[in-house]
Protein backbone atom coordinates (compact mmCIF):
# COMPACT_ATOMS: atom_id res chain seq x y z
CA UNK A 1 0.00 0.00 0.00
CA UNK A 2 3.02 2.27 0.58
CA UNK A 3 5.18 3.41 -2.54
CA UNK A 4 8.53 3.37 -0.94
CA UNK A 5 9.08 -0.31 -1.16
CA UNK A 6 10.70 -1.58 -4.49
CA UNK A 7 13.74 -2.68 -2.97
CA UNK A 8 12.28 -4.98 -0.53
CA UNK A 9 10.09 -6.80 -3.30
CA UNK A 10 13.05 -7.32 -5.20
CA UNK A 11 14.93 -8.57 -2.78
CA UNK A 12 13.04 -11.33 -2.41
CA UNK A 13 14.14 -14.02 -3.74
CA UNK A 14 12.82 -17.25 -2.12
CA UNK A 15 14.99 -20.69 -1.95
CA UNK A 16 13.98 -24.72 -1.88
CA UNK A 17 12.17 -25.64 1.16
CA UNK A 18 14.63 -26.79 3.97
CA UNK A 19 13.52 -30.06 5.54
CA UNK A 20 12.32 -28.19 8.52
CA UNK A 21 10.10 -26.03 6.55
CA UNK A 22 8.97 -29.69 4.63
CA UNK A 23 7.62 -30.41 7.68
CA UNK A 24 6.12 -27.49 9.14
CA UNK A 25 4.10 -27.49 5.10
CA UNK A 26 3.30 -30.96 5.34
CA UNK A 27 1.64 -30.30 8.61
CA UNK A 28 -0.42 -27.30 7.28
CA UNK A 29 -1.45 -28.99 4.12
CA UNK A 30 -5.01 -31.31 5.20
CA UNK A 31 -5.87 -27.37 5.60
CA UNK A 32 -3.52 -26.08 3.24
CA UNK A 33 -4.22 -27.93 0.12
CA UNK A 34 -8.54 -27.51 1.27
CA UNK A 35 -8.75 -23.92 1.71
CA UNK A 36 -11.86 -22.69 0.51
CA UNK A 37 -12.81 -26.38 -0.38
CA UNK A 38 -14.80 -27.57 2.60
CA UNK A 39 -18.90 -26.48 3.30
CA UNK A 40 -19.88 -23.80 4.59
CA UNK A 41 -18.97 -23.72 8.14
CA UNK A 42 -21.82 -22.70 10.80
CA UNK A 43 -21.17 -19.70 12.06
CA UNK A 44 -21.49 -18.99 15.93
CA UNK A 45 -23.38 -16.36 17.88
CA UNK A 46 -21.56 -15.09 18.83
CA UNK A 47 -18.50 -16.78 18.31
CA UNK A 48 -19.88 -20.02 19.98
CA UNK A 49 -19.63 -23.35 19.15
CA UNK A 50 -22.77 -25.45 18.55
CA UNK A 51 -22.31 -27.00 22.18
CA UNK A 52 -22.56 -22.97 23.55
CA UNK A 53 -19.03 -23.09 24.73
CA UNK A 54 -17.06 -19.81 23.22
CA UNK A 55 -15.15 -20.91 20.21
CA UNK A 56 -11.40 -20.35 20.75
CA UNK A 57 -9.85 -17.05 19.26
CA UNK A 58 -7.58 -17.45 16.28
CA UNK A 59 -5.45 -14.54 15.57
CA UNK A 60 -3.87 -14.82 19.10
CA UNK A 61 -2.66 -18.10 18.50
CA UNK A 62 -1.11 -17.59 15.57
CA UNK A 63 2.64 -17.48 14.91
CA UNK A 64 4.00 -14.50 14.57
CA UNK A 65 6.49 -15.85 12.07
CA UNK A 66 5.05 -17.37 8.81
CA UNK A 67 4.97 -20.96 8.61
CA UNK A 68 5.52 -20.44 4.99
CA UNK A 69 6.10 -17.68 2.61
CA UNK A 70 6.14 -17.84 -1.46
CA UNK A 71 6.87 -14.38 -3.67
CA UNK A 72 3.80 -12.81 -5.26
CA UNK A 73 6.33 -10.96 -7.83
CA UNK A 74 7.06 -12.28 -11.15
CA UNK A 75 9.95 -11.84 -13.55
CA UNK A 76 8.57 -8.48 -15.04
CA UNK A 77 8.87 -6.77 -11.30
CA UNK A 78 5.44 -6.51 -10.54
CA UNK A 79 4.48 -6.02 -6.55
CA UNK A 80 2.64 -4.70 -4.20
CA UNK A 81 -0.25 -7.62 -4.34
CA UNK A 82 -3.74 -6.54 -3.31
CA UNK A 83 -6.08 -9.21 -4.33
CA UNK A 84 -6.23 -13.02 -2.95
CA UNK A 85 -8.09 -16.07 -4.23
CA UNK A 86 -8.41 -19.75 -3.58
CA UNK A 87 -9.27 -21.71 -6.85
CA UNK A 88 -12.00 -23.82 -5.08
CA UNK A 89 -12.91 -27.66 -5.18
CA UNK A 90 -15.14 -28.12 -8.07
CA UNK A 91 -12.92 -26.40 -10.78
CA UNK A 92 -12.63 -27.52 -13.83
CA UNK A 93 -9.52 -29.30 -14.91
CA UNK A 94 -7.00 -29.19 -17.31
CA UNK A 95 -6.24 -25.48 -17.63
CA UNK A 96 -3.63 -23.48 -16.44
CA UNK A 97 -4.92 -23.43 -12.71
CA UNK A 98 -6.52 -26.41 -10.35
CA UNK A 99 -8.51 -26.55 -7.41
CA UNK A 100 -6.32 -26.00 -4.24
CA UNK A 101 -3.99 -22.95 -6.21
CA UNK A 102 -3.80 -19.67 -4.73
CA UNK A 103 -4.00 -16.39 -7.16
CA UNK A 104 -2.69 -13.17 -6.23
CA UNK A 105 -3.25 -9.78 -7.57
CA UNK A 106 -0.53 -7.34 -8.19
CA UNK A 107 -1.66 -3.22 -8.20
CA UNK A 108 1.85 -1.88 -9.20
CA UNK A 109 4.26 -2.56 -11.69
CA UNK A 110 8.35 -2.99 -11.61
CA UNK A 111 8.63 0.91 -11.67
CA UNK A 112 6.57 0.70 -8.48
CA UNK A 113 3.50 3.04 -9.63
CA UNK A 114 0.15 2.24 -7.93
CA UNK A 115 -2.27 0.93 -10.38
CA UNK A 116 0.04 -0.14 -12.96
CA UNK A 117 0.40 -3.73 -12.14
CA UNK A 118 -0.98 -6.16 -14.94
CA UNK A 119 0.20 -9.83 -13.47
CA UNK A 120 -2.03 -12.52 -11.79
CA UNK A 121 0.74 -14.87 -9.88
CA UNK A 122 -0.48 -18.49 -9.38
CA UNK A 123 1.11 -20.02 -5.91
CA UNK A 124 0.58 -23.67 -5.79
CA UNK A 125 1.35 -24.92 -1.67
CA UNK A 126 3.96 -27.37 -1.10
CA UNK A 127 5.48 -27.02 -4.58
CA UNK A 128 8.87 -24.75 -3.57
CA UNK A 129 9.93 -22.41 -5.94
CA UNK A 130 13.61 -20.90 -6.44
CA UNK A 131 12.32 -17.80 -8.87
CA UNK A 132 9.91 -15.28 -9.72
CA UNK A 133 6.33 -16.34 -8.95
CA UNK A 134 4.57 -18.06 -12.35
CA UNK A 135 1.99 -15.54 -14.33
CA UNK A 136 -1.75 -17.10 -14.96
CA UNK A 137 -2.70 -14.11 -16.23
CA UNK A 138 -1.29 -10.53 -17.81
CA UNK A 139 -4.28 -8.19 -17.78
CA UNK A 140 -3.99 -5.13 -20.30
CA UNK A 141 -6.24 -3.44 -17.89
CA UNK A 142 -3.46 -2.14 -15.37
CA UNK A 143 -3.65 -1.53 -11.47
CA UNK A 144 -5.16 -4.90 -9.78
CA UNK A 145 -7.10 -4.91 -7.04
CA UNK A 146 -8.62 -6.42 -4.21
CA UNK A 147 -11.87 -7.30 -6.05
CA UNK A 148 -10.35 -10.15 -6.69
CA UNK A 149 -12.15 -14.16 -6.58
CA UNK A 150 -12.20 -17.34 -8.55
CA UNK A 151 -15.95 -18.99 -9.48
CA UNK A 152 -16.21 -22.25 -8.84
CA UNK A 153 -17.69 -22.77 -12.34
CA UNK A 154 -14.19 -21.97 -13.86
CA UNK A 155 -13.74 -18.34 -13.88
CA UNK A 156 -11.52 -15.53 -12.21
CA UNK A 157 -13.00 -12.03 -11.60
CA UNK A 158 -10.65 -9.41 -11.47
CA UNK A 159 -11.11 -5.88 -10.74
CA UNK A 160 -9.09 -3.16 -11.62
CA UNK A 161 -8.01 0.67 -10.57
CA UNK A 162 -5.58 2.25 -12.74
CA UNK A 163 -3.55 5.04 -12.56
CA UNK A 164 -1.14 6.34 -15.48
CA UNK A 165 1.48 8.20 -13.16
CA UNK A 166 0.90 6.39 -9.75
CA UNK A 167 -1.20 9.34 -8.65
CA UNK A 168 -4.88 10.49 -7.82
CA UNK A 169 -4.67 12.71 -10.13
CA UNK A 170 -5.08 9.97 -12.67
CA UNK A 171 -6.92 7.49 -11.75
CA UNK A 172 -9.37 5.62 -13.26
CA UNK A 173 -13.10 4.06 -13.04
CA UNK A 174 -11.36 0.69 -13.71
CA UNK A 175 -13.54 -2.69 -14.86
CA UNK A 176 -14.26 -6.00 -13.85
CA UNK A 177 -13.04 -8.40 -16.06
CA UNK A 178 -13.81 -12.83 -15.83
CA UNK A 179 -10.91 -14.63 -17.12
CA UNK A 180 -11.52 -18.49 -18.12
CA UNK A 181 -9.19 -21.08 -16.36
CA UNK A 182 -6.53 -21.16 -20.03
CA UNK A 183 -5.89 -16.91 -18.61
CA UNK A 184 -8.09 -15.85 -21.70
CA UNK A 185 -10.36 -12.93 -20.72
CA UNK A 186 -14.38 -13.65 -21.67
CA UNK A 187 -16.12 -10.71 -20.77
CA UNK A 188 -15.34 -7.79 -19.53
CA UNK A 189 -17.81 -5.28 -17.53
CA UNK A 190 -17.26 -1.40 -17.11
CA UNK A 191 -20.19 1.01 -15.65
CA UNK A 192 -19.64 4.94 -14.98
CA UNK A 193 -21.69 4.67 -12.00
CA UNK A 194 -22.43 1.10 -10.32
CA UNK A 195 -18.87 -0.01 -11.41
CA UNK A 196 -16.85 3.03 -10.08
CA UNK A 197 -13.51 1.98 -8.57
CA UNK A 198 -14.08 -1.83 -7.80
CA UNK A 199 -11.87 -2.36 -4.95
CA UNK A 200 -12.96 -4.87 -2.93
CA UNK A 201 -15.21 -7.49 -3.32
CA UNK A 202 -17.01 -10.67 -1.87
CA UNK A 203 -18.44 -13.93 -4.07
CA UNK A 204 -21.87 -15.99 -2.91
CA UNK A 205 -21.22 -18.52 -5.65
CA UNK A 206 -24.24 -21.36 -6.17
CA UNK A 207 -22.27 -22.78 -9.02
CA UNK A 208 -24.37 -21.71 -12.71
CA UNK A 209 -25.27 -18.55 -11.01
CA UNK A 210 -23.16 -15.87 -8.65
CA UNK A 211 -23.47 -12.97 -7.02
CA UNK A 212 -20.43 -10.31 -6.56
CA UNK A 213 -20.52 -7.73 -3.83
CA UNK A 214 -18.24 -4.79 -4.95
CA UNK A 215 -17.04 -1.93 -3.27
CA UNK A 216 -16.04 0.87 -5.25
CA UNK A 217 -13.43 3.17 -3.90
CA UNK A 218 -14.07 6.35 -6.36
CA UNK A 219 -17.70 7.04 -5.40
CA UNK A 220 -17.96 5.14 -1.88
CA UNK A 221 -20.85 2.57 -2.23
CA UNK A 222 -21.39 -1.70 -3.23
CA UNK A 223 -22.57 -2.71 -5.74
CA UNK A 224 -24.30 -5.99 -6.60
CA UNK A 225 -24.04 -8.17 -9.26
CA UNK A 226 -25.89 -11.18 -10.24
CA UNK A 227 -24.14 -13.75 -12.94
CA UNK A 228 -24.94 -16.50 -14.69
CA UNK A 229 -22.81 -18.93 -16.74
CA UNK A 230 -24.35 -20.02 -19.67
CA UNK A 231 -23.10 -23.40 -21.78
CA UNK A 232 -22.94 -23.63 -25.30
CA UNK A 233 -21.37 -26.46 -27.60
CA UNK A 234 -19.39 -27.37 -24.91
CA UNK A 235 -18.04 -23.70 -24.17
CA UNK A 236 -19.32 -21.86 -20.43
CA UNK A 237 -19.72 -18.32 -20.95
CA UNK A 238 -20.86 -15.38 -18.67
CA UNK A 239 -23.83 -13.30 -18.78
CA UNK A 240 -24.58 -10.19 -16.10
CA UNK A 241 -28.14 -10.44 -15.31
CA UNK A 242 -28.37 -7.67 -13.01
CA UNK A 243 -26.28 -4.80 -11.07
CA UNK A 244 -27.77 -2.68 -8.21
CA UNK A 245 -26.41 -0.41 -5.54
CA UNK A 246 -26.91 -1.88 -2.49
CA UNK A 247 -25.06 0.47 -0.32
CA UNK A 248 -23.19 3.96 -0.10
CA UNK A 249 -22.22 6.94 1.28
CA UNK A 250 -19.40 5.71 2.63
CA UNK A 251 -16.09 8.25 3.43
CA UNK A 252 -13.65 8.53 0.47
CA UNK A 253 -10.29 10.54 0.28
CA UNK A 254 -7.11 11.06 -1.84
CA UNK A 255 -4.46 9.85 0.30
CA UNK A 256 -0.51 9.80 -0.85
CA UNK A 257 0.13 6.82 0.44
CA UNK A 258 -2.14 4.53 0.07
CA UNK A 259 -3.76 6.54 -3.45
CA UNK A 260 -7.11 6.31 -1.93
CA UNK A 261 -9.35 5.52 0.90
CA UNK A 262 -12.72 4.10 0.60
CA UNK A 263 -14.59 0.89 1.14
CA UNK A 264 -12.67 -1.80 0.42
CA UNK A 265 -12.98 -5.29 1.64
CA UNK A 266 -16.37 -6.92 2.11
CA UNK A 267 -17.10 -10.55 3.36
CA UNK A 268 -20.51 -12.41 3.04
CA UNK A 269 -22.09 -14.26 5.55
CA UNK A 270 -24.12 -16.39 3.79
CA UNK A 271 -25.51 -17.82 7.23
CA UNK A 272 -27.37 -14.62 7.79
CA UNK A 273 -27.55 -13.11 4.14
CA UNK A 274 -25.44 -10.49 5.16
CA UNK A 275 -22.26 -8.39 4.22
CA UNK A 276 -19.78 -6.76 5.76
CA UNK A 277 -17.40 -3.58 4.46
CA UNK A 278 -14.32 -2.31 5.15
CA UNK A 279 -14.43 1.52 5.10
CA UNK A 280 -11.15 2.64 5.37
CA UNK A 281 -11.35 6.14 5.61
CA UNK A 282 -14.17 6.21 8.12
CA UNK A 283 -12.24 3.55 10.11
CA UNK A 284 -15.04 1.60 10.66
CA UNK A 285 -16.60 -1.88 9.57
CA UNK A 286 -20.26 -1.91 8.66
CA UNK A 287 -22.86 -4.63 7.97
CA UNK A 288 -26.03 -4.89 5.46
CA UNK A 289 -28.65 -7.43 5.93
CA UNK A 290 -30.22 -9.29 3.29
CA UNK A 291 -27.32 -8.49 0.70
CA UNK A 292 -28.46 -10.85 -1.68
CA UNK A 293 -32.15 -10.16 -2.29
CA UNK A 294 -32.22 -6.11 -1.21
CA UNK A 295 -33.06 -3.82 -4.20
CA UNK A 296 -32.89 -0.81 -1.69
CA UNK A 297 -30.07 1.17 -1.46
CA UNK A 298 -29.27 0.60 2.18
CA UNK A 299 -26.54 3.66 3.03
CA UNK A 300 -23.66 2.40 4.86
CA UNK A 301 -25.62 0.01 6.90
CA UNK A 302 -25.10 -0.34 10.89
CA UNK A 303 -21.74 -0.07 12.51
CA UNK A 304 -20.27 -3.62 13.70
CA UNK A 305 -17.29 -2.20 14.78
CA UNK A 306 -15.32 1.12 15.24
CA UNK A 307 -12.61 0.75 17.74
CA UNK A 308 -9.61 3.55 17.60
CA UNK A 309 -7.81 1.64 19.78
CA UNK A 310 -7.04 -1.09 17.06
CA UNK A 311 -8.52 -0.35 13.47
CA UNK A 312 -6.38 1.68 11.57
CA UNK A 313 -7.52 1.93 8.21
CA UNK A 314 -8.95 -1.28 7.34
CA UNK A 315 -8.84 -3.03 4.48
CA UNK A 316 -9.07 -6.85 3.42
CA UNK A 317 -11.88 -8.68 5.87
CA UNK A 318 -12.64 -12.36 5.65
CA UNK A 319 -15.32 -14.29 8.06
CA UNK A 320 -13.42 -16.94 9.98
CA UNK A 321 -14.22 -20.72 10.50
CA UNK A 322 -14.75 -19.52 14.28
CA UNK A 323 -17.73 -17.24 13.23
CA UNK A 324 -15.32 -13.86 13.89
CA UNK A 325 -14.40 -11.37 11.36
CA UNK A 326 -10.54 -10.87 10.22
CA UNK A 327 -9.22 -7.03 9.15
CA UNK A 328 -6.32 -6.05 7.96
CA UNK A 329 -4.82 -2.54 9.01
CA UNK A 330 -3.83 -0.61 6.06
CA UNK A 331 -2.31 2.20 8.31
CA UNK A 332 -3.04 5.58 6.30
CA UNK A 333 -5.50 6.64 8.80
CA UNK A 334 -4.90 6.29 12.75
CA UNK A 335 -1.96 5.14 12.25
CA UNK A 336 0.95 3.66 14.80
CA UNK A 337 4.49 2.77 14.01
CA UNK A 338 3.97 1.11 17.68
CA UNK A 339 1.71 -1.67 16.03
CA UNK A 340 2.00 -2.11 12.40
CA UNK A 341 0.82 -3.72 9.51
CA UNK A 342 -2.18 -5.47 11.66
CA UNK A 343 -3.97 -8.42 11.73
CA UNK A 344 -7.18 -7.85 13.94
CA UNK A 345 -10.16 -10.27 14.90
CA UNK A 346 -13.33 -8.92 16.38
CA UNK A 347 -16.44 -10.64 16.77
CA UNK A 348 -19.75 -10.36 14.71
CA UNK A 349 -21.00 -7.98 18.09
CA UNK A 350 -18.35 -5.84 17.82
CA UNK A 351 -16.17 -7.24 20.44
CA UNK A 352 -12.61 -7.17 20.28
CA UNK A 353 -10.77 -10.21 19.60
CA UNK A 354 -7.08 -9.99 19.18
CA UNK A 355 -4.36 -8.34 17.08
CA UNK A 356 -1.12 -9.93 15.02
CA UNK A 357 1.44 -7.45 13.34
CA UNK A 358 2.34 -8.91 9.82
CA UNK A 359 5.38 -6.59 9.41
CA UNK A 360 7.55 -4.45 11.08
CA UNK A 361 6.37 -1.78 8.75
CA UNK A 362 3.36 -0.09 7.96
CA UNK A 363 1.49 -0.34 5.08
CA UNK A 364 2.33 -4.05 4.64
CA UNK A 365 -1.21 -5.50 5.46
CA UNK A 366 -4.02 -6.17 2.08
CA UNK A 367 -5.90 -9.13 1.72
CA UNK A 368 -6.14 -12.44 3.28
CA UNK A 369 -7.84 -15.59 3.79
CA UNK A 370 -9.04 -17.42 6.61
CA UNK A 371 -10.22 -21.29 6.10
CA UNK A 372 -9.86 -24.72 7.75
CA UNK A 373 -12.17 -26.30 10.51
CA UNK A 374 -13.25 -25.95 14.16
CA UNK A 375 -10.04 -27.53 14.98
CA UNK A 376 -7.80 -26.17 12.88
CA UNK A 377 -7.06 -22.73 11.24
CA UNK A 378 -5.00 -21.47 8.14
CA UNK A 379 -4.76 -17.31 7.44
CA UNK A 380 -3.03 -16.36 4.49
CA UNK A 381 -1.73 -13.07 4.21
CA UNK A 382 0.00 -10.71 1.53
CA UNK A 383 2.78 -8.44 3.02
CA UNK A 384 2.68 -5.55 0.36
CA UNK A 385 5.95 -4.49 1.36
CA UNK A 386 7.87 -7.43 0.91
CA UNK A 387 5.87 -8.86 -2.04
CA UNK A 388 4.84 -12.15 -0.35
CA UNK A 389 2.35 -14.50 -0.17
CA UNK A 390 2.32 -15.47 4.12
CA UNK A 391 0.77 -19.02 5.44
CA UNK A 392 0.45 -18.88 9.41
CA UNK A 393 -1.72 -22.00 10.76
CA UNK A 394 -3.01 -22.89 14.09
CA UNK A 395 -4.35 -25.75 16.26
CA UNK A 396 -7.95 -24.45 18.19
CA UNK A 397 -8.50 -26.11 21.22
CA UNK A 398 -11.90 -24.62 23.54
Amino acid sequence: MYRNRQSRCRSFRPSVLSLEDRALLNAALPDVIHLGLRHPVELRHPAHSRRGHVAPPIVPNLPATPTLSYTAVPANGDGNPYGLAIVPKGFPKGGMINAGDLLAANYNSNSNLQGTGTTIVKITPGQPTTGPATVFFNSQAPGLTLAFGVLRSGFVVAGNVPTTDGTFGTIGAGSLQFIDKNGNVVKTISDPKLLDGPWGMAVNDHGDTAQLFVANVLSGTVTRIDVKITHHRGHEGIDVVSMIQIASGYSVAPNAAALVLGPAGVAYNAHTDTIYVASSNDNAIYAIKHASRTRLDNGTGAIVYQDPAHLRGPIGLVIAPNGDLLTTNGDAVNGNPSFPSELIEFTPQGQFVGQLSLDPAQGGAFALVAEGSSHRVTVITVDDNTGTVNFRSTHLRG
